[in-house]
């Protein structure tokens, strides 16, 4: 019986061997019965190189002992790893984001198994994943049946169904004359020295680095940094989002430096002769201490927000920044976009390099162009010609829009926005509630707009989650305003949430993002919605986009989001009569609570997008008679800082007030001393005064200012 009948081991130890003088890797996919298939993967792995491989399945069904096992959700926490093999089980879940990331951890003659049903039937298959995100319960899923599309029309897969025939006829596959070896490319060595350059060369002129993933980066930032050392730095401190995102560059400053090393060890700090010495500090530390260092580098920066970098930029003299440009922590390529106009305005003698060339594999292999076809890795919004103006907005589906279309969409959004990944493309896809909008200007596209129709919950479940008794699947904006501004209501409404927004960076500025908006706005109208919304890591610069729109501030989360960095700011639009009612209410509560919360909360952000969500808000009580006692005798210097403070916050609610406030510096004082409570040596010690008397010198002649030019207060 074929049944009965195993792989052809041999067969596929010459095909590992061959692929690996190649330096190649492939996908092998296993469509047909789970059971069957694992029990041919039992047969198989022992009798290949496995180790160190991954298995995503559960523990108990893991077809070879030396594979570690992981969640699929996890796959992330490998990248800058080599793994031999990863056997992944799709039957249960295939989050995107992981599997491609594992992709990348693959060496040259790494085989990725994958286990899933046959291919006709992943548009209806139910993915254990889908439940995450709440995509659970449909029918159709046009994101995995287009991979089904992408899989059976590549030749370099290879395709069994052990059921039926377990010994299919392998690729050959032809290695070079000179085998591949891992080793360093001209691109590795020509970016060693160009780090080396700006780490010895003079201030303020900061690299920026991009590169595709396997092409040895991180290993060049660890060379690199030991050879400054050597060569007479004596700190370097690397900083990443995490630790575990530049183990990579410890493992080889340390075999640089002859010392004992595995890529598990992690980021000790790593002696170099007898003074110099390589630092990793977490971003909030260095940030919050400023340690002194002649060069600072910033690892996987796409996933760290443009304000965070902007302070390494000014608080260290020589910068070099680095980010993988079709990650899986954020898109490289957008960050390099989205931090240029910084670098423009601050360092303007910045300068950029890359490296192409892969390290881990030849650049003949057909895993790494399957994986961005798969997951849309290379998607590029497309050249946009200034001649043609004609504008116009239409009603648009991903789940049904050619490859074409979609990658070009897709790139838009990539270029936009720091952390775009293959889970978005997924939901974009697949979410039945999704409503997308696209712009082309001349019948090109220059933008995109993806929102999803949110709440509608019955009365007394909407109770359960303002209470915190209940958390649902989805519904992120009514949701977070029903548990954590207090209003039941909020979650019954049904509200249009703008998930994405993204316009070609050529014609940005020409108002085609407001356009996008309404559009919007005239849907949730049509469709009889109660109003609009979104929910985003706050900055000063996106709040004004969107005031622009018609949105306005109702809530500011108390914790940094984990993507962004930032605070998430909740903006809203009342559509219906109770919509504007909800709108109008939640902004008043806010109002009321601001003062208080403001310097309990959010201390430590961007002073303008606190100033600019100050002046948003509706005016608070009126000034009183002893108020402007208080004020005239703070602002000629009869009343100190400490007793007029609780006037000078409630002069900040007035209408218009802080749009008095012209002067930058001035601005950023009266945020971080008035608002945020700041003490004055931490104000001192951040530059935004000399001392106390100054300071307070700088205040009252704002104050006086206020006073003269408002008469109507």
């Amino acid at each position: 019986m074929a049944d009965q009948i195993g792989p052809d081991l041999s067969g596929w130890q010459e095909l590992q061997a061959r692929l690996r003088a190649a330096g190649h890797r492939r996908l092998v996919v296993l469509d047909g019965d789970r059971t069957a298939s694992l029990a041919w993967l039992g047969e198989l792995l022992p009798a290949l190189s496995v180790a160190p491989g991954i298995w995503t399945g559960p523990v108990e069904d893991q077809p070879e002992s030396s594979l570690t096992s992981i969640k699929p959700v996890e796959g992330r926490r490998w990248l800058g790893q080599e793994l031999a093999c990863v056997v992944w089980d799709g039957w249960r879940g295939n989050p995107p984001d992981g599997f491609a990331a594992l992709s990348g951890t693959l060496a040259a003659g790494g085989l990725f198994f994958w286990l899933m049903p046959k291919l006709k039937e992943w548009g209806g298959f139910d993915d254990p994943d889908y439940r995450r995100t709440g995509l659970d319960g449909i029918d159709q899923h046009p994101f995995a049946a287009r991979l089904a599309g992408v899989v059976a029309g590549d030749p370099d897969i290879i395709r069994i169904n052990p059921s039926v025939d377990p010994q299919p006829p392998l690729p050959t596959v032809v290695p070079p004359g000179d085998a591949f070896r891992v080793g360093a490319t001209d691109d590795q060595r020509a970016l060693v020295e160009e780090v080396v350059r700006t780490g010895l060369g003079r201030r303020r002129r900061p690299l920026v680095v991009t590169a595709d993933r396997g092409r040895g980066k991180s290993a060049a930032l660890g060379l690199s940094a030991v050879r400054l050392l050597n060569e007479g730095r004596r700190r370097v401190i690397v900083t990443a989002p995490g630790p575990d995102a530049v183990k990579t560059l410890f493992h080889h400053a340390r075999l640089a430096c002859g010392q004992a090393s595995d890529p598990g060890m992690g980021t000790d700090n790593v002696a170099v002769g007898d003074q110099g010495r390589l630092e990793y500090w977490p971003l909030d530390r260095l940030l919050a201490e400023k340690p002194e260092a002649e060069v600072v580098m910033v690892d996987e920066a796409a996933a760290i927000p443009a304000d965070l970098l902007k302070q390494i930029l000014l608080g260290w003299p020589r910068v070099i920044y680095a980010s993988t440009v079709h990650g899986y922590e954020g898109s490289g390529r957008g960050f390099a976009i989205r931090f240029r106009s910084v670098l423009d305005a601050e360092t303007p003698q910045w300068r950029n390099t890359s490296i192409t060339a892969p390290i881990r594999w030849s650049g003949s292999d057909p895993l790494e162009p399957l994986t961005r076809r798969m997951f849309l890795l290379d998607a590029q919004a497309p050249s946009i010609s200034q001649d043609d103006v004609n504008v116009a907005v239409e009603r648009w589906n991903p789940g049904t829009a050619k490859d074409s279309e979609l990658e070009e969409a897709f790139g838009l959004l990539v270029d936009a926005h720091y952390r775009t990944s293959p889970g978005d493309l997924r939901q974009w896809m697949d979410d039945p509630a999704a409503v997308s909008w696209r712009l082309t200007r001349g019948r090109v596209l220059v933008g995109v707009l993806w929102a999803t129709v949110e709440g509608g919950l019955d009365s007394e479940l909407a109770e359960q989650v303002m209470l915190g008794k209940r958390r649902l699947r989805g519904h992120l904006l009514p949701q977070s305003l029903a548990t954590h501004s207090g209003f039941a209501e909020a979650a019954c409404q049904r509200l249009l949430r703008i998930v994405r927004i993204a316009v070609s960076a050529e014609v940005r500025g020409e108002g085609l993002g407001q356009t996008l908006v309404a559009a919007a706005n005239d849907y949730a109208c049509k469709q009889g919605l109660d109003g609009i919304g979104t929910s985003f890591g706050g900055n000063a610069g996106l709040l004004s986009f969107w005031q622009r729109c018609g949105l306005e501030p109702v809530r500011l989360g108390l914790k940094r989001e984990a993507s962004s960095g930032e605070y998430p700011l909740q903006l809203l639009a009342g559509v219906s009569a109770q919509g504007k009612a909800l709108t109008d209410h939640l902004r008043r509560r806010l109002t009321e609570h601001w003062l208080t919360l403001v310097p309990r909360n959010w201390v430590d952000a961007e002073p303008e997008l606190i100033l600019r969500i100050t002046c948003s808000l509706p005016a608070g009580r009126p000034l009183n008679k002893d108020d402007f006692r208080d004020l005239h005798s703070f602002a000629n210097g009869y009343r100190g800082f400490d007793l007029a403070l609780p006037v000078l916050r409630r002069l900040s609610l007035q209408a218009g007030v802080v749009n008095e406030m012209t002067d930058e510096r001035s601005r950023s004082l009266w945020a971080r001393a008035v608002l945020q409570d700041w003490s004055w040596p931490d104000l001192q010690a951040d530059g935004e005064c000399v001392g106390r008397e100054a300071g307070e010198a700088e205040l009252r002649s704002l104050v006086g200012d206020i006073l003269q030019n408002r008469p109507d207060l």
